[in-house]
């Protein structure tokens, strides 16, 4: 019985999965060769943004990357707790959290007419988008065109919010589940736009491991046993695995470029999940308070308080 309903499954799934493969590929192609350009503004009201002031250079710069149910400007998997619990408890940072990784065109799902209408009528098609267009960046054929577009975008954003190129200010990209493919990928670019010293921390990270880092001074693995979907991400793609041992990823761990924070018993998604705000520790912590601690943590005495050579 079990065999027919996936089979089933499978079968309703068979042409959204051709579409949104398809639509995935499209998007990168019409940025590829030109036919449009990037979004290069935010809508009137958001700010370019948040936390520290403004009118004088903050500590660092954290760039929040969002896992797949990213599909608008403002965060949308926990209504944006994360990065305010961030900026609450770091006022020195400026934290930018409107980046669209899941969009070489840097154009949000949401106000686009046909999208709007398939989340009325067929909301899966949302979900497998942005499913599609991480295993899009994951692919080699398109790896480096996509990583382009993501890093491009990210670098426009941080000029915007007042980065200065060879400042020596920290940047952190600080990205969600399959917000790690595209944060790894973008390094290189980055790196060559704003030769800037740039760090990772990835929160249930799922990513291929194919891509370069030789640029990032290091990435913090926040993960937890119970996490199965970071699980399959590293079991799936063998640059993960340690027998590929001139995989990017092998090489930063070889190079002791990453570092591991357990963060048991939360989960992926859910109401365990590391962002869930009534989930408690034994302490009486949330899940949510832990992992920004953690991440404020890592970006004051990492991040912050050593100094780092840009040129690496």
């Amino acid at each position: 019985m079990s065999e027919l309903l996936l089979f089933i499954a499978l079968l309703a799934l068979g042409p959204f999965l051709l579409i949104e493969g398809l639509l995935a590929r499209y998007e990168l192609m019409v940025y590829t060769i030109g036919w449009r350009a990037p979004a290069a503004t935010l809508p009137p009201g958001l700010p370019c943004a948040r936390g520290a002031d403004p009118g004088r250079p903050p500590d660092a710069y954290v760039v929040y990357l969002d896992g797949i149910g990213k599909r608008r400007f403002t965060d949308t998997r926990d209504g944006g707790q994360l990065v305010k619990a961030v900026i609450a408890g770091a006022p020195e940072l400026r934290v930018l959290g409107q980046v669209q990784p899941y969009s070489p065109l840097a154009e949000p799902l949401v106000g686009r007419p046909v999208w709007d209408w398939l989340r009325r009528h067929t909301g899966i098609t949302l979900f497998l988008h942005n499913v599609m267009q991480t295993f899009v960046a994951a692919d080699r054929r398109y790896r480096p065109l996509y990583n382009r577009a993501v890093a491009t975008q990210i670098a426009n954003q941080l000029r915007l919010a007042g980065y200065e190129t060879a400042s020596g200010i920290p940047v952190v990209l600080l990205c969600y589940s399959g917000g790690a493919q595209l944060a790894t990928g973008a390094v290189e670019e980055l790196f060559i736009q704003l030769r800037s010293p740039l760090r990772l921390i990835t929160i249930g990270g799922f990513h291929n491991g194919a891509n370069d880092l030789t640029h990032a001074l290091h990435l913090y693995r926040l993960t937890s046993a119970n996490d199965w979907i970071e699980r399959v991400g590293g079991g799936l793609f063998p640059h993960r695995w340690r027998l590929w041992r001139r995989s990017a990823w092998n090489q930063a761990l070889d190079a002791g470029k990453i570092t591991v924070h357990t963060l048991d018993p939360a989960a992926h998604v859910g109401p365990q999940s590391y962002i869930s705000p009534t989930a408690l520790l034994s302490d009486g912590r949330s899940y949510l308070e832990r992992t920004t601690e953690t991440v404020i943590e890592i970006i004051r005495r990492d991040c912050i308080a050593q100094p780092a050579n840009t040129m690496n």
